[in-house]
């Protein structure tokens, strides 16, 4: 019997959504701390037969937390505790910014999904990059303790909003500067709804001087090859998919993202009634009503690039079964976010306990 459910409906879902997020995550890191957070993990952590090697990095799972959740590397290792293969940090940008008026986060609790305004609020590169490297040490300890796979951090930079898009693509290089020395991969978002002309970033003559830069600047500090990847939006014409596939494939990148939220609001009103949808205003949607699209643009990436990028699929990823239908369309690797908040802190294990029980009856 799951408990999550009920407490979730006592507990948080009167809360303004963004404070019930704080509290949530202030008691994962306080079970960490306390030193519960080892002891849970030997109930959440993936099977040691789960672990596979992606862009020559190898992770505990194919299964891993999005970004968003752990914009600023305050909770990482905590997070890993819970099961996840790996964390994304982020979206960091290159100067310190609030992000957008309160409130700013909303639950559609009937679809499964959430509409969120953030608009990048995190402490900057400079303030975060020192906690990615205490992150680190800290899994490696552990690693070397318990003789078990390290989980891997990702870092996802985005545009500070007060940079013009003429001088973006410095904006992105400080802060490839800070923190690709501390990152296991890198991820260019340029793909958010929330940071006014973002998106434009994904258009072919902007994006192609934007990945060299980043590229180039990860490589001369780094004195390593960090894996590179885009993230994109769902919201993308299927020919700019394949077009901005292309492009990855061209430049050298190790792969791609897909996808980030949308501005659509197609499998709304269904559920949630058009009242609930319009109060919650502007911002991305994701959850349960993205998974579609997310899974259509998986399949277009994979068909386009065949193997030779790597494919990390997140959006609308709620069970075991939706992780190895992501798997089985061609994704490396996969990520959830929304679910998470709907779902509870057990998640990720009942994520990695479906993925062994696939694998057992594959060997059987």
């Amino acid at each position: 019997m799951r408990l999550y459910p009920t407490f979730f409906k006592v507990a948080f879902s009167w809360m303004d959504a963004e404070l019930a997020h704080t509290l949530g995550f202030a008691g994962i890191r306080v079970l960490h701390r306390s030193g519960l957070g080892s002891v849970l993990s030997r109930f959440t952590r993936p099977d040691p037969g789960s672990a596979v090697e992606v862009m020559g990095l190898r992770f505990p799972s194919a299964f891993g937390l999005a970004a968003g959740f752990d914009k600023g590397a305050t909770g990482t290792h905590a997070l890993t505790d819970l099961g996840f293969g790996h964390v994304e940090i982020g979206t960091v940008t290159g100067q310190a910014q609030p992000g957008n008026p309160k409130p700013r986060l909303f639950r559609l609790i009937k679809d499964r999904a959430v509409i969120n305004r953030m608009g990048f609020n995190n402490d900057g590169a400079a303030a975060v990059a020192p906690r990615v490297a205490a992150t680190l040490q800290s899994l490696e300890e552990q690693a070397l303790k318990t003789g078990l796979e390290r989980p891997i951090v990702g870092v996802n930079i985005g545009k500070t909003k007060m940079v013009d898009l003429e001088r973006a693509v410095g904006d992105y290089v400080t802060s490839t500067r800070a923190l690709a020395p501390y990152a296991d991969y890198l991820v260019v978002n340029v793909s958010s709804p929330n940071t006014p002309g973002l998106r434009q970033l994904q258009e072919l003559d902007s994006l192609r001087p934007l990945l060299g830069a980043v590229r180039e600047e990860a490589d001369a500090v780094t004195g390593r090859h960090v894996p590179l990847l885009v993230k994109i939006a769902p919201d993308l014409a299927d020919e700019d998919v394949r077009a901005v596939t292309q492009l990855a494939l061209d430049v050298g990148l190790e792969g791609i993202v897909a996808t980030n939220t949308t501005i659509a609001r197609e499998g709304l009103g269904l559920r949630s009634t058009e009242d609930e949808v319009t109060a919650c205003g502007a911002g991305g949607l994701s959850g349960r009503p993205v998974r579609r699209r997310s899974l259509e643009v998986l399949k277009m990436l994979r068909q386009h690039a065949g193997e030779r990028l790597t494919l990390i699929s997140v959006g609308g990823v709620t069970t075991p079964e939706d992780v190895i239908e992501r798997l089985d369309a061609g994704a490396d690797l996969v990520q959830g976010y929304t679910a998470f908040l709907y779902e509870g802190p057990f998640w990720a294990a009942r994520i990695n306990r479906g993925l062994k029980k696939a694998a057992r009856r594959v060997r059987g």
